[in-house]
């Protein structure tokens, strides 16, 4: 299973602070039998640039790379990346996306959306041959419902982290949105052993649970499928 979102590269964004608590974070997801992880440290346009961004993000892995003798595996390099005005039209985007390939890890804003805002990540799937992946969507369900609406209808993937599963108060709508095919990719959205863990694996556990043991590998047939998909030499 792939772990589609994830800060556990040191020192660059709110994540993980130092190395030694990467290679923590990364003994726990191999214990949970996670077997590809995305790197996907916030990027925020009214602050930084992609070429300034991606000199840091990689100065960051190659710091873990170091730590790991080189051995550190099925890790891909990317963003997450706050949705801004004119984002469409940016031209730096294809620079952000998941590493060899064109899904673009899209954080919405959190204050109530506009019709534009819905817009434009459309034309961003329409126009620019990119594909973006809405992140944690079960932080914006409290968003008006004509627009959720609207935007759950855009075609565009939509990831959501473990904790939507492991709370008791939300597990049954997570379940059944992740069983309609609403949610596509799963993410721990992981910061530290803290608070904002590396939890993929237990609720994989409740899924299985839930669901049935044949759903989590159909699930990751069709993730890869969608990584074949949008393979990018960009």
């Amino acid at each position: 299973m792939i772990d589609f979102h994830s800060h556990f590269l040191p020192g660059i964004d709110d994540g993980s602070d130092i190395v030694e608590t990467s290679i923590a974070m990364l003994n726990a997801w191999y214990s949970q039998g996670i077997t590809e992880i995305c790197a996907t440290p916030h990027f925020y346009a009214e602050h930084n640039n992609p070429e300034r961004f991606i000199t840091r993000r990689n100065k960051a892995f190659a710091m873990v790379q170091d730590a790991t003798k080189n051995e550190l595996q099925n890790v891909r390099l990317g963003a997450e990346v706050l949705f801004f005005d004119g984002i469409s039209r940016y031209d730096g985007l294809h620079d952000l996306c998941l590493e060899g390939t064109d899904l673009l890890l899209l954080e919405m804003p959190f204050r109530t959306w506009t019709s534009h805002m819905i817009e434009e990540v459309g034309i961003i799937a329409s126009t620019t041959g990119i594909m973006p992946v809405a992140a944690h969507i079960e932080r914006y369900l409290d968003q008006p419902r004509k627009l959720l609406k609207e935007f759950l209808n855009l075609n565009i993937f939509i990831q959501s982290n473990a904790e939507f599963f492991l709370d008791r108060h939300t597990q049954h709508k997570a379940l059944k949105m992740l069983k309609k095919g609403t949610i596509t990719f799963l993410g721990t959205d992981a910061h530290n052993l803290g608070r904002r863990s590396v939890n993929l694996g237990p609720a994989l556990d409740v899924i299985s649970k839930s669901l049935g043991d044949n759903f989590i590998p159909k699930l990751e047939n069709y993730q890869e499928a969608i990584i074949r998909d949008y393979q990018s030499d960009y």
